[in-house]
């Protein structure tokens, strides 16, 4: 017998096919049984035939029933034992995913003071205008573009836009051909790898380093060459030792340790490139957001023989969610890049594109980077000083005045881990630093990272007081 319950929510169609299932693998009904005809059953059940004949062609086409023209559905011979089975573990797995639903659930009712890096305020993101741009986009006859394939580079009135902001605000020098718009960082390195395979191999990394685009270069077939960190970005003198004819570096605010490559590294760096017909790959990820200072010159505004690759996003700056980045690549590349990479669409949704073109070219974009940095210098400057005001000499930050993220080091004999444990115990959630080194030495680690740009003032205030008590 079936039951049917119009109210629930469920397909008509799917809870006869469920309950016909159920039946079939239980045995309740046995094998070369004729299920009803679709006309018997929609009457029995008062729903339409097409409902009913929907469930059947899903037992169909699933394999529990057969069927011949003229003849009905008929119940095959099932392998019980191991749907059994199989049910029974789908079983526990929802189990599982409930007990899982529950504590997420919990921890979203209860999120405590959460420090993560790089999840911003939606009260900072121009909702309003975005809106606007969509619906005038939507009316407009520009919308016939959606329908189709455009340009593979990405819009080119939004290269030409970014274009003209890099050179602005960041020195940079290139023309809109130059530039490829991308659904997010990590799908320009992808494109990167598999561009720059054919000159080497191997790739310098900072150690520490962006460990998702750590994964990408070994995901492509890259060998990893971590080279160290000094107080002032990376140690040249171990790059130059080193066999890479590629490198990775985030010179303006390195992530994580936030160390500013002074102008002579810089210097030393494309001197490198130059000298071993190497590349460099520039990552210029929260470059505007610097706080006490000018934005710092990108390193690719030195670059005079088309050694360094340029790449950025707007997720620090705008929104991580909508997945766009672009690379900016030099003219010795393109000629590659055309000849590899001619036919690829771009991987970034139109609409999207579109949007950001216009918010740049209306001048939206340089007044929303104002009232963010204004923003973000609020959040960075009471978390710097709740810190020094509570914490004192027992710790110190790296990484201060720019982007949107520090790191702590705290001197009370606790490890990486029992600083995490115990942050999280007192309703505060701190991140650990230790994923972003190829070979961690979490015994001795005793640093952690907090982001600040998804809290308010007052909330990043009760959390620096909830951690001293936890730490000290």
């Amino acid at each position: 017998m079936l039951v049917i319950n119009k109210d629930s929510g469920i397909a008509l169609y799917e809870q006869i096919y469920n309950q016909l299932k159920e039946q079939i693998l239980s045995g309740q009904i046995l094998v070369n049984t004729m299920l009803p005809s679709t006309r018997n059953l929609a009457a029995t059940l008062q729903v339409s035939r097409n409902t009913v004949e929907s469930a059947y062609q899903q037992l169909y086409s699933e394999g529990y029933v057969t069927s011949k023209a003229g003849s009905g559905y008929r119940v095959e011979s099932i392998e019980s034992n191991l749907l059994k089975e199989i049910d029974s573990v789908a079983l526990e797995e929802y189990h599982d995913d409930e007990i899982f639903r529950s504590d997420f659930e919990n921890k979203l009712n209860n999120p405590g003071f959460n420090f993560q890096y790089g999840k911003l305020r939606i009260s900072d993101f121009p909702l309003r205008m975005y809106r606007k741009l969509i619906n005038q986009i939507l009316l407009s006859s520009d919308i016939e573009h959606i329908s189709a394939y455009n340009d593979r580079k990405g819009e080119l009135g939004l290269r030409i836009e970014i274009m003209k902001y890099l050179h602005e605000s960041r020195g940079v020098r290139c023309n809109p051909e130059q530039i490829v718009i991308c659904a997010g960082t990590l799908i320009g390195i992808g494109l990167l790898s598999q561009l720059l395979l054919q000159h080497t191999n191997s790739i310098a990394m900072e150690e520490p380093c962006y460990d998702s685009v750590r994964s990408a270069f070994m995901n492509h077939g890259f060998q990893i060459v971590p080279v160290s960190v000094e107080k002032d970005g990376i140690n040249l003198d171990l790059l130059r030792n080193s066999s890479a004819k590629l490198a990775y570096v985030t010179p303006s605010h390195q992530f994580p340790t936030g160390a500013v490559l002074p102008i002579n590294k810089r210097l030393g760096l494309i001197e490198w490139a130059n000298t071993n017909d190497a590349y460099l790959i520039e990552d210029d990820y929260d470059g505007e957001l610097r706080y006490n200072s000018r934005p710092i010159p990108s390193m690719q505004s030195l670059d005079t023989k088309g050694r360094v690759i340029y790449i950025n996003t707007f997720s620090k700056s705008f929104a991580p969610g909508l997945r766009l980045s672009f690379l900016v690549l030099p003219m010795a590349l393109m000629e590659e890049y055309q000849r590899g990479f001619s036919k690829y669409h771009s991987s970034a949704p139109w609409l999207e594109q579109k949007i950001m073109y216009r918010f740049m070219k209306d001048g939206h974009w340089s007044r929303h980077l104002r009232r963010i940095c204004v923003l973000n210098k609020k959040r960075h400057d009471t978390l710097i000083n709740t810190i020094n005001e509570v914490m004192g000499d027992h710790v110190t930050i790296y990484g201060k005045n720019a982007g949107l993220h520090i790191v702590l080091e705290v001197n009370n004999g606790l490890t990486e881990k029992e600083l995490i444990d115990s942050a999280e115990a007192a309703g505060v959630t701190v991140y650990p630093v230790s994923n972003y080194y190829v070979d961690p030495d979490n015994d001795t680690n005793n640093k952690v990272l907090i982001g600040f740009s998804s809290l308010s003032e007052n909330e990043i205030v009760r959390g620096i007081n909830l951690l001293k008590s936890a730490w000290f």
